[in-house]
């Protein structure tokens, strides 16, 4: 019998399938699979191969932590429909934890995340004090430093490495929410408006 609650983390914000299996404080399994399109068929075999690595059941799982953005559009949708999907059929929280509470999470303050969005642009937020924004890398840097994420090398100052692969964050900060008593339901946290037409039909309803 396992003493501590099992939380599984996942993420497909990017070009990438990750996840990760945390036992109390102890990650028990991690992994990743680059990928530029396919998460919503990969997902769900790649999250029950992780889970068989280590001899745990989809019904041993305590909660699911799921990184929900910001990202890549449709990947931010995979992951929360798979996770709103498994915490309902499985009895369980669920929870969603931003790039920025992740990266952030275990790190000394201040801090300021800022993540490439390309286009010229960062996702940034300084932590505790700020409001996550899509702006230019000039306006993020004018926030102060120190700063983490994918984009901090491009500020010129001073620069917080990880704590964690982002999977591993996801499940650490998703922990420390649901010790909390927080349970905020997963939802896409978009910055950025899509680029694509979203299509006319009704989408298939998600029940909560």
């Amino acid at each position: 019998m396992r003493p501590d609650p099992l939380i599984l983390a996942f993420d497909t914000s990017a070009a990438h399938c990750a996840a990760a299996l945390l036992s109390g404080d102890r990650i028990e399994v991690q992994g990743v699979e680059p990928m530029e399109k396919g998460q919503a068929e990969r997902l769900m075999p790649f999250l029950g191969e992780l889970l068989t690595t280590v001899g745990v059941g989809w019904t041993d799982l305590t909660a699911l932590a799921v990184g929900t953005g910001p990202g890549n559009f449709t990947g931010l949708r995979i992951a929360v429909a798979a996770a709103r999907g498994l915490a309902l059929g499985l009895g369980i929280p669920a929870v969603g934890v931003t790039r920025f509470q992740a990266l952030g999470h275990g790190q000394p303050r201040p801090l300021t995340v800022i993540e490439d969005a390309r286009r010229g642009e960062v996702y940034v937020q300084r932590l505790d004090t700020g409001t996550p924004r899509l702006v230019t890398l000039e306006a993020a840097i004018a926030e102060g430093g120190p700063f983490a994420g994918s984009a901090a090398t491009m500020t010129g100052g001073p620069v917080t490495p990880p704590l964690w692969p982002l999977a591993e964050a996801i499940a650490r900060a998703g922990a420390a929410l649901l010790e909390r008593g927080a349970q905020p339901r997963p939802a896409p946290f978009y910055l950025r408006s899509a680029d694509a037409v979203p299509p006319t039909e009704q989408p298939p309803l998600i029940l909560p």
